[in-house]
């Protein structure tokens, strides 16, 4: 995979959205953008995204210290954005988060989509197009030929570790939950330590994978680590190709995700997230067919007894 130290390329940061208006949302902007910054420049965009007031308030000096990179990558960043220099995003980002504080928690938690009046019709709408853009884009990046090589090693696989924090973790449990419902033996780990535990005893003929949107979880990348070290196919769902863990990873699933400000990243990329996995326990399913449809009909038996039953008094 790439390194940290690679940016998008200059002809590209030059084109790419245009001049920056000032009527439009400089975070929503960087998080846009988010996905096709690398090294640097990602460290930059995550840094004014965490805590953009205080991004406002620093030197250039400042902003590139705190996100270890230098004064020239910064400068790079503005002017990937649409700015001229390092000033006009300050004074965005001032602008913004300004209006922001005099608003209230609404907007810095929800957002300038979705308004306190709106009726749920047009809420309902807001997220739709969100999740129907972020899963199309999703379908339009995704690796088919990889997708099949993580079905290939599942579907052969003695047992499968899963691992994830936080959001993920519940992306990465559903996961686990379809997978033994086919006969597949897996497990999801959210602890490090039991985590790390099961990942030293896996092997050649196991599988890990690892699902973190920003590819930056460190103990999500930990667990990866020493499962490919112990030989095991590792597999990372993420939304960075040029993550921590992807880097460790022998195959990536990457997923897109459309930004909002009324919904963090991370959870925008949790219905891409399944849908990747969706498509990757029904290709596992179709190449393990005769034991999936066995392990359907026995688990079908298994909670028959507990159906409400069908007649009406």
């Amino acid at each position: 995979m790439g390194g940290y130290d690679a940016g998008i390329p200059a002809a590209e940061a030059a084109t790419a959205g245009g001049p920056l208006l000032p009527t439009d949302g400089v975070l929503a902007r960087v998080r846009s953008r988010l996905p096709e910054f690398t090294g640097a420049l990602q460290r930059v965009a995550e840094l004014v995204l965490t805590d953009p007031a205080s991004a406002a308030r620093s030197t250039i000096v400042d902003l590139a210290e705190r996100s270890g990179t230098s004064p020239a990558t910064v400068t790079r960043f503005c002017r990937a954005l649409g700015f001229d220099g390092y000033a006009d995003l300050r004074l965005g980002i001032a602008g913004e988060t300004g209006r922001a504080a005099r608003i209230g928690g609404w907007t810095v938690d929800i957002g300038r989509e979705i308004q306190p009046t709106d009726p749920l019709e047009r809420v309902l709408g807001q997220i739709m197009a969100a999740d129907t853009r972020a899963m199309h884009d999703t379908a339009a990046l995704l690796d088919l030929r990889e997708v099949g090589r993580a079905a290939e090693a599942i579907a052969a696989a003695s047992r499968v570790d899963i691992y994830g924090a936080s959001g993920s973790a519940l992306v990465g449990a559903e996961m686990q939950f379809c997978l033994h419902r086919i006969g597949v033996a897996a497990w999801a780990w959210t602890d490090v330590h039991n985590g790390l535990a099961s990942s030293a005893l896996l092997g050649p003929d196991d599988v890990a994978l690892g699902v973190s949107h920003s590819g930056q979880t460190r103990e999500t990348i930990e667990m990866i680590a020493e499962a490919g070290c112990k030989g095991a196919t590792t597999v990372a769902l993420t939304s960075f190709p040029h993550s921590p863990l992807a880097d460790v990873a022998d195959i990536v699933l990457l997923t897109a995700t459309q930004a909002t400000t009324f919904r963090p990243d991370a959870l925008s990329a949790r219905h891409p997230q399944l849908v990747v996995l969706d498509l990757l326990y029904i290709a596992v399913a179709q190449r393990t067919h005769e034991r999936a449809h066995s392990s359907f009909e026995v688990t079908a038996r298994a909670v028959a007894g507990h159906r409400a039953s069908k007649e009406v008094a």
